[in-house]
């Protein structure tokens, strides 16, 4: 079953979302999930050293009030899936196009969910400038990569340009919020479901999948 994710590493419900996609996948241990991150970028036009994130927070959701209404909502929603977001260690809102070529380069192994969840703790629970190059390169190191084609890769152009195309080829999908699930690159859902709704789904791709092989076998 592949299940692709469109996310940002700056989006608190796309964390959340990732946790309720695992919660519902940890009920069907005998499915072949291949999981596949693509990025999306909340703010294209962030300058790269980022900006001020209580500045951000309150030009974008329109004062302090309401920003607290968020983050208590978020908080609520993520303490659900085990997440412990503290808003408070958070002092910038990042450009997040180093964060996915980060992710990027953890696909080469396999390991993209497991660098996803490494940003997400490094942002959003202590704090770390994930715009930052060499705060990248630490994160990346901290889970086994070596440190050293981490910085060749970070300082390079690679893979810049598609990720920076990646916003374009979403819209062209009807995808214009994240986070977004996609199963068997038919069966599209956005938003950070519950658990529920995301087995939903995959019944639906499970059945279709079904279909499709049984009438290739009646065909033969």
């Amino acid at each position: 079953m592949r299940i692709d994710i469109i996310f940002d590493t700056i989006c608190p419900w796309c964390y959340i979302g990732k946790r309720r996609l695992e919660e519902m996948l940890d009920r069907r241990p005998n499915l072949n999930a291949e999981i596949f991150w693509h990025a999306f970028l909340l703010n294209p036009d962030m300058p790269p050293e980022g900006i001020d994130f209580e500045d951000y927070m309150h030009k974008k959701f329109g004062g302090e009030l309401r920003s607290q209404r968020l983050y208590s909502a978020i908080d609520q929603a993520g303490k659900s899936v085990g997440i412990e977001f503290d808003f408070n260690q958070v002092k910038r809102t990042p450009n997040t196009v180093d964060s996915h070529r980060l992710v990027r380069f953890a696909a080469r192994e396999n390991r993209a969910s497991e660098m996803v969840e490494t940003l997400y703790q490094n942002y959003f629970m202590t704090g770390r400038d994930i715009g930052n190059r060499s705060v990248l390169i630490e994160i990346g190191a901290s889970i086994g990569f070596d440190d050293q084609s981490l910085r060749d890769y970070l300082y390079s152009d690679e893979d810049i340009a598609d990720i920076l195309e990646q916003n374009p080829r979403s819209h062209r999908l009807g995808i214009s919020g994240v986070p977004a699930f996609i199963f068997e690159r038919e069966f599209s859902i956005s938003g950070a479901q519950d658990p529920n709704v995301l087995e939903r789904m995959l019944n639906v791709a499970e059945e279709k999948q079904r279909e499709f092989f049984e009438s290739g076998v009646q065909s033969v």
